[in-house]
Formats: C-alpha cells, structure tokens, sequence
C-alpha cells in the first residue's frame, strides 16, 4: 500500500468481506442471521466446531470501521499500519470460512462417492 492509498477504504471493504465471509458461512450452515455489521455477534451465532483466530479486539475493531468510514466524525484518520492489521484480520476470517467450507465439501464427497 502506497501513500496515496485511501486507508478508510481498505478497513471497509476488509470489514465488509470478513462480514460477507461470516454470512456466507451462517447461510451454507442453514442459520438466520440479523441484518448487523457486528462480526462478533455474528461469530457468536456460528457452532463452536467453527473456530476463528482473531480475539473480541479484533472482532470489534473490524466492526468498527462499518461505521467510522463511512460516517466522518472525530475520529483520527486511518493510517497504513490500521489498514494492514484490518486485512490480517479479513484474511485470517476468510481462510478459516474457506477451510470450513472446504472440509465440509470434502465429507460430501467422500460420502457420495461411496455408493
């Protein structure tokens, strides 16, 4: 990322996969979900066989760049180092969604292919 790069919208959309990530996953798993920005709630809907690395802190910091993007206040501009941790985060949601979903499709195919 290059000094030109518009942090705020590198937290965003960071947010904004984990969050489709964690929906996709609470779809695939047949479970109803809120209309909520909130990764941390959302994780909390997911059955504990679903394990995800990232702490309350950076569940809740991810979540927080849903609103402070978008919405100009007070706040301190985003910098790269904010930028960076926010796809650490996303990256780390999306590979354990995708392991998920990866074993689940393995088991189905290991359990159609034996008849």
């Amino acid at each position: 990322m290059g000094a030109d790069c518009p942090y705020d919208t590198v937290c965003f959309h960071s947010q904004q996969g984990a969050e489709k990530y964690i929906k996709a996953l609470l779809s695939f798993l047949s479970i109803d979900f809120p209309k909520v920005h909130d990764i941390g709630r959302l994780i909390h809907l997911l059955p504990d066989r679903v394990k995800f690395s990232i702490n309350v802190a950076e569940q809740e910091l991810l979540t927080s760049y849903a609103i402070v993007t978008r919405y100009p206040g007070d706040e301190e501009p985003l910098t790269r180092a904010d930028a960076k941790q926010a796809l650490v985060i996303a990256r780390s949601v999306r590979r354990a969604v995708r392991k998920h979903l990866q074993i689940r499709h393995l088991n189905a195919k290991l359990k159609n292919h034996k008849h």
